[in-house]
């Protein structure tokens, strides 16, 4: 059975002083979940706003990945759970 879904991703990056916080957002159309991320500049380090922007975003992006798997294995454990007591009562 061939399906084809849309899921949307919104990233957005915010710098306040020298902290670039990025949250993404996924709206499966059913679902929203957010991933929250932060990068701060080392007082010794070259200002280069686009690596606080890529690492703010890398880590968003690892939040709602690790979400969306916790998610997948919660759908997974719900459906095993009446499989189990099914197989209970027939035992």
């Amino acid at each position: 059975m061939a399906r084809t879904l849309e899921w949307k991703v919104q990233l957005h990056l915010f710098e306040e002083g020298s902290t670039t916080k990025a949250h993404v957002v996924l709206d499966t159309g059913t679902t929203t979940l957010t991933g929250h991320g932060t990068a701060r500049c080392n007082p010794h380090d070259p200002n280069v706003p686009e690596i606080g922007d890529e690492l703010a975003a890398s880590r968003a992006m690892d939040d709602l990945a690790g979400q969306l798997a916790r998610a997948a294995s919660d759908d997974l454990e719900g459906l095993r759970e009446p499989l189990r007591r099914s197989a209970e009562v027939t035992t």
